[in-house]
C-alpha cells in the first residue's frame, strides 16, 4: 500500500493541535500568536522534508530517476546520453584555377550560421569543392541547426584572392542532431534493463543502433542479404527531418570491414562503423535505409474540411506510421486501418468521413517504410 503523504494544510493542522494538547490552556490557533507562527513554520519545514524524501525515492529506482541520477542508472547498463553532432557536407565556390582553399577556412551560411572547411582543396574547372562541418554549439546542446539542403547560399568569412566570396552547398549537409532528450535516454535505458544482452541477438543490434547519435528508430533483419548477414535498418526522424527521417547515404558495411561488400556512406556509415565495434565478429552487418512506400488515401464526406483539419488528419496518419510502421515484418506485419480511423475520428470536425482508400490493412514490407502518398478529400 503506497504511503499517503500529508498535505501542507494537514501538517499545519496537526502541529497546531499537538501544541494545544501539550500546552494546557494555550491557544495556538490565534492568528498572530507566537505559538501559531512557530507551528506554521515547523509544518512548512516538515513539508519540505517530505518533498525531499519523495525526490530521494524517485531517484532510488531507474524508472523514476531524472537528470544526473538518470544518467548514472543508465551508465550501469552502458547506456549513455547521445551528444549533439554536427552536420557535414561539401561547399562549392567559383574561383581561379590553381587557387588553394585551405582547411579551417571559416564560412557562413546565409542566415549567419558558421561552418569550417575540413580539408585543403584547389580550384579546378572554375570552382572548388571542399568538405565542411557546421561549427559546434558551445553549450553542446544542439546540432540539428546545421542541416541544410544543397544549393543553400554560403559566404567566405575571410576573403581569399582568386576565390569568389559567394558560393553554395554542393551537397546536402546532414548528420546534425541535438543532444539526446531525457525521455529518449529513459526509453533506451529501460530497454537495456528489460533486454538482457544475448551476445548478438536481434534486440542487441537494435540497442546498439539506437546508441548512435541521430538514430531514433532501428530494426534488425536476420540473414537479410543471405546466410551470415545482418541487416540493420535505421531512421533519423529529427536529424533528417527535411528528408522525412530517412537516413542519407549508400547502404553498406563499415569502413574496416575486410570482407568484400559495398561501404556505407554518410548517416549509414556512422551506424555501420558503430555496429562494427560491438557486433559478433562472424556477422557481416549491413547498415541500410528503408525505402519509402507511399500509401494513397481517399476520404469521402471531407470536402468541407479546412486546411488545418486536413493537416491534422495527415499528422494523425503519420503518427500511426511512426508507431506501427516498420521495414521488417516479424513484430508488426500489418498496420490496421482501424488505428488510422480512430486517430482521425478524434480530430474535431471530421465527423461523418469514410476512408475509401486504402481498402485493406497496410502490410509492412521488408525494407520499406510506409509514408503518406496522395491524399484526396472529397
Amino acid at each position: 500500500m503506497p504511503f499517503a503523504r500529508p498535505t501542507l494544510s494537514q501538517l499545519q493542522t496537526q502541529v497546531l493541535q499537538d501544541i494545544a494538547a501539550a500546552l494546557e490552556g494555550s491557544d495556538p490557533l490565534l492568528r498572530f500568536s507566537n505559538l501559531n507562527i512557530t507551528g506554521i513554520a515547523l509544518a512548512n519545514l516538515l513539508n519540505l522534508v517530505y518533498g525531499y524524501l519523495d525526490w530521494i525515492s524517485q531517484q532510488a529506482v531507474p524508472i523514476t530517476s531524472s537528470d544526473e541520477f538518470l544518467a548514472m542508472w543508465a551508465a550501469l547498463k552502458n547506456v549513455y546520453q547521445k551528444p549533439a553532432t554536427q552536420a557535414t557536407g561539401a561547399l562549392s565556390f567559383p574561383g581561379t584555377n590553381g587557387t588553394d582553399l585551405p582547411s579551417g577556412t571559416p564560412v557562413q551560411r546565409n542566415d549567419g550560421i558558421g561552418y569550417t572547411t575540413t580539408a585543403d582543396a584547389t580550384v579546378s574547372g572554375g570552382s572548388v569543392i571542399a568538405p565542411a562541418i557546421c561549427n559546434a554549439d558551445p553549450t553542446g546542446l544542439t546540432g540539428a541547426f546545421g542541416n541544410c539542403d544543397a544549393s543553400t547560399t554560403f559566404t567566405l568569412a575571410t576573403a581569399i584572392d582568386g576565390i569568389q566570396s559567394n558560393g553554395t552547398a554542393a551537397t546536402d549537409f546532414t548528420g546534425g542532431a541535438d543532444i539526446e532528450t531525457p525521455d529518449s535516454l529513459m526509453t533506451r535505458m529501460l530497454q537495456a534493463y528489460q533486454n538482457v544482452p544475448q551476445g548478438g541477438d536481434a534486440q542487441d543490434y537494435v540497442t546498439w543502433a539506437l546508441a548512435v547519435s541521430g538514430v531514433t528508430r532501428a530494426w534488425c533483419n536476420r540473414n537479410g542479404f543471405g546466410v551470415g548477414t545482418v541487416v540493420v535498418y535505421t531512421m533519423f526522424d529529427e536529424a533528417e527531418a527535411s528528408n522525412n527521417g530517412f537516413p542519407q547515404g549508400v547502404n553498406g558495411v563499415a569502413t574496416n570491414e575486410a570482407r568484400s561488400a559495398t561501404k556505407a556512406t554518410l548517416d549509414l556509415l556512422a551506424v555501420a562503423n558503430s555496429l562494427f565495434e560491438v557486433a559478433p565478429v562472424t556477422a557481416l552487418v549491413w547498415s541500410c535505409a528503408p525505402t519509402p512506400n507511399p500509401i494513397n488515401f481517399t476520404f469521402t464526406g471531407s470536402s468541407g474540411w479546412s486546411a488545418a483539419t486536413q493537416a491534422a488528419v495527415k499528422a494523425a496518419i503519420n503518427s500511426v506510421f511512426l508507431q506501427y510502421g516498420a521495414p521488417v515484418t516479424t513484430s508488426i506485419p500489418v498496420i490496421d486501418l482501424s488505428l488510422i480511423e480512430s486517430e482521425i475520428a478524434a480530430i474535431s470536425g471530421t465527423e461523418g468521413f469514410v476512408m475509401t482508400a486504402p481498402e485493406a490493412n497496410i502490410p509492412n514490407v521488408t525494407g520499406q517504410m510506409p509514408t503518406i502518398g496522395t491524399t484526396n478529400f472529397t
